[in-house]
């Protein structure tokens, strides 16, 4: 269940970086997580957002101490379903 819940978080996070312009910060990303369902620790989004940065399907930068998530080219076309990445739950056709 946890892998269902980890994947899905991760969907939802880039497509709302692509919903923000394809940048946002982490406290942004926190709320619409809570949106979506998934309330989850500040700490946890850092570490998803790092998972997503590891894969390189964001780019992460930290300005004052807040992390901002920017979509890279990967990113964006796993979020639109035309590549797959064990880990981030596929979104359903349009």
């Amino acid at each position: 269940m946890r892998d269902l819940l980890d994947a899905d978080r991760r969907l939802v996070l880039l497509r709302s970086i692509t919903d923000c312009g394809g940048k946002a910060n982490e406290s942004i990303l926190q709320t619409c997580l809570d949106s979506y369902g998934h309330p989850v620790s500040r700490d946890e989004v850092r570490t998803h957002l790092s998972w997503l940065d590891e894969n390189r399907l964001v780019s992460l930068t930290s300005i004052a101490g807040c992390l901002v998530a920017s979509l890279t080219g990967r990113g964006q076309d796993v979020c639109e379903g035309r590549v797959t990445v064990p880990g981030v739950k596929r979104p359903r056709p349009a």
